[in-house]
């Protein structure tokens, strides 16, 4: 009974937001993978993105599909493993070569697993959407099939140099990093930009990626006497890392970069992470969307939108634009229409450069207050 409540739930939820009735589509299918890490310690961020994909999947296959093709949303899951990520792109490989009509990947959620799959990604006939990875190198290789719907890293370091130092007016910034090529490579952006603005590093760490505990970087943290700390990582490191800080009585204003901007980051801290600051990559569900929004989610996943819903809703709709645009499944001629044409989403009207970077990408800044994420307006 539950079920079909929920079901009816969805009916009246999607058919009011596109308006008019329920269209069936009537072509066939068209498959459109997800490939996030959807186990392991980053499964959170993965399912996120991948609910944000299926809402916006049916929604249009409310409105009679896609070209009036049904789009079928297939799960993949990358473990956050660069190995596993190349590993699964077969199933794909597998799917096309028996006729199916796959038209793009979404993903990944990590820069390095969305560089090791692109080597094969760009020698398919399909569009990569990546809703959150970063690392600027992506869009240097000269694909013709990628694209994102973030801004890249170093337009992640330069907003959040120039917070760091004009907003907060500090020069001397404690830079954590993970040994992620995401992590390392924000890092370096970062301090390049803050010795731009006339600041520098009082001392750069390195962490692990999924590292828990912080018994020796606290104190090289506090012998550095910074008056600020960046930290470039996820939401797995970034709670007990503040925790650590704020036990040991370092109370300098710290920011996390996108990768933390999740409710785990404020869940698994322990209340430590009241007034830290975090930048993102979109804005959060509670504003950027409306009410009838985030009821159509809730019944699609059976759970609320987490800030990477946002990414994966929007990575989706530029995809159907991109298509809608094109009047066509072809790859190619959806890239050229995403190029060629401002495509309204979630987040406004978002415009391509010919090597799938945004054009005019933003960076928000948020601040813990309540337990809540605050933007912060400067």
């Amino acid at each position: 009974m539950r079920r079909i409540l929920l079901c009816m739930a969805l009916l009246v939820l999607l058919t009011g937001c596109g308006g008019g009735g329920v269209k069936e589509p009537t072509k066939g299918d068209v498959i459109v993978y997800v490939a996030v890490p959807l186990s392991g310690f980053q499964a959170n961020g993965g399912q996120t993105v991948l609910g944000g994909v299926r809402l916006a999947a049916e929604e249009v296959n409310r409105r009679g599909g896609l070209l009036g093709y049904r789009v079928v949303v297939r799960p993949l899951d990358d473990e956050s493993d660069s190995d596993v990520a190349v590993a699964q792109v077969a199933q794909i490989q597998e799917a096309l070569s028996k006729g199916e009509r796959v038209i793009a990947v979404i993903g990944h959620l990590n820069s390095g697993q969305t560089s090791a799959a692109m080597e094969l990604y760009k020698d398919l006939p399909l569009i990569v959407v990546t809703p959150t990875a970063s690392e600027q190198s992506l869009s240097q290789h000269g694909y013709t099939n990628f694209f994102r719907v973030n801004a890249s890293d170093d337009v992640q370091a330069a907003v959040d140099a120039r917070f760091l130092v004009e907003k907060l007016g500090v020069k001397r910034i404690a830079v954590v990093y993970n040994n992620t090529d995401y992590g390392k490579g924000l890092a370096a952006s970062l301090i390049r930009e803050l010795e731009a603005r006339g600041g520098q590093a009082a001392v750069q760490i390195e962490v692990e990626e999924g590292q828990s505990t912080y018994d020796a970087e606290v104190p090289q943290i506090q012998s550095a006497n910074p008056e600020a700390i960046f930290y470039a990582g996820y939401e797995i490191e970034t709670p007990f890392l503040r925790y650590a800080l704020v036990k040991a009585g370092v109370t300098v204003p710290m920011l996390a970069s996108d990768g933390a901007f999740l409710s785990a980051t404020i869940d698994d801290s322990d209340g430590a992470a009241e007034g830290l600051y975090v930048s993102a990559f979109a804005p959060s569900p509670a504003q950027a969307a409306d009410a009838k929004w985030f009821e159509a989610y809730q019944v699609v996943e059976y759970r609320n939108p987490d800030t990477y819903s946002v990414n994966g809703y929007v990575a989706m709709q530029v995809l159907l634009e991109g298509v809608t645009k094109a009047n066509s499944l072809e790859s190619g001629k959806i890239a050229g229409a995403l190029r060629g044409n401002s495509v309204p989403t979630l987040l406004n009207s978002l415009s391509y450069q010919a090597n799938g970077d945004l054009v005019d990408a933003k960076i928000w800044i948020y601040q813990v207050v309540g337990s809540e994420f605050k933007q912060v307006e400067w």
